[in-house]
């Protein structure tokens, strides 16, 4: 399973389109709010359908979801390549967001099953991680592979590229297992969705859980849009950026590695790894060097680490039954948090400059780091 899995993970993120669509985008003629809302359309189709389809996973088959999430985003990509509008980009747009919110939640979910059918659940932070990690050096060869694809047959062959391997993703996620059957008496994607927000509610410990997922994903995902602002204003030149992003991404890359070790911190560990990692982006970020960005890389590393890990601690948490619609919920917690640090950063940005934006958006990970010791002082209190 996870040779698999990393194989889907890696292929799911290898789209040669991904560092020149913006580029496809103003060649067709579209102006910058056309292509502002294009995004906007991306990210609210992600939110319409992230609960929907994490309960249609519980209620039907994760696997299945798994290769159809690929087909709608090669059929978006053929659109854009075959019928380059704006109509055509804002479909595909839909059919991408749409993709991505099918396989949000039903991969982990599928893979926590698996391994737990498996006895061992306990590795899942580790195979996570790995599948993480191999999706970033996918990102980092679509990027080297773009220019010289482009440079030879334009956006055509970038985005024949891409449906190829979305194609290939598909095939490759029919190849996953999957033992489980949907749970007696939840007939409809409905039901599931209202069985498993009710676990939620009764009880706290999944609450915690589902909280911590955006708390510790939303912010550094979101700053990573910005990374390459921050660079710039380091004084490199813009033929240095790209191998100190590769740096940055490198550091991201060893957190997904690095995360199986961290599968028996406790709570306490968990916290000192998150205040490490903010202290490490406030202190990189604020210098204002390329030296700098090591720390930042550093900070990346710890961060995916620790979005493995509350991932895991999730999973741990919720039933088998709901575990995707549960997973599915902690998603768009993060979308919505992620739109809201891209709100504040736009603020703080333009006030202050990227790299004391980069410091300020380390406080909330600290604040999440104290509320265990808070809430345990106040327990013995």
């Amino acid at each position: 399973m996870t040779r698999t899995l990393y194989g889907y993970a890696f292929l799911e993120d290898f789209v040669l389109l991904y560092p020149v669509y913006a580029l496809l985008f103003r060649d067709t003629g579209l102006s910058v709010w056309q292509i502002s809302s294009l995004f906007a359309l991306w990210s609210v189709t992600g939110v319409l359908l992230e609960i929907p389809s994490g309960a249609w996973a519980d209620a039907v088959s994760r696997r299945s979801l798994l290769w159809l999430g690929p087909l709608l985003t090669a059929a978006g990509f053929a659109l854009w390549t075959l019928l380059p509008s704006y109509g055509a980009f804002a479909l595909g747009f839909v059919l991408w967001g749409a993709g991505g919110a099918l396989a949000s939640g039903a991969c982990e979910a599928l893979v926590y099953d698996e391994l737990e059918r498996l006895g061992a659940a306990g590795r899942y932070a580790r195979v996570m991680g790995r599948a993480r990690a191999a999706g970033l050096v996918a990102v980092m060869a679509a990027t080297g592979l773009a220019g010289p694809v482009f440079a030879w047959g334009g956006h055509t062959a970038v985005g024949a590229a891409s449906v190829l391997v979305c194609l290939l993703a598909a095939a490759t996620a029919t190849r996953l297992p999957e033992h489980r059957t949907p749970a007696a008496g939840q007939d409809s994607w409905t039901a599931t969705l209202r069985a498993g927000l009710a676990e939620a509610r009764a009880d706290r410990s999944v609450r915690g859980a589902l909280l911590l997922v955006p708390a510790v994903t939303a912010v550094w995902g979101a700053l990573d849009e910005y990374t390459p602002l921050l660079v710039r204003d380091t004084g490199v030149s813009d033929a240095l950026v790209p191998y100190l992003l590769l740096l940055i991404w490198a550091g991201a890359t060893a957190g997904g590695l690095l995360a199986g070790a961290g599968e028996r911190l406790g709570t306490k560990g968990l916290a000192a790894l998150l205040a490490g990692a903010a202290l490490a982006l406030a202190v990189g970020a604020g210098a204002g060097t390329p030296a700098g960005i090591a720390l930042v890389a550093l900070a990346f590393g710890g961060f995916q680490a620790a979005s493995v890990l509350a991932d895991a601690r999730l999973q741990q948490r919720i039933d088998d039954s709901g575990r995707a619609t549960l997973t599915s919920v902690a998603g768009l917690g993060t979308e919505l948090a992620t739109v809201a640090v891209y709100v504040g950063y736009g603020a703080l940005g333009t006030a202050t400059g990227h790299g004391t934006a980069f410091v300020w958006f380390a406080v909330p990970y600290l604040v999440t780091a104290l509320l265990p010791a808070a809430r345990g002082r106040a327990a013995r209190g």
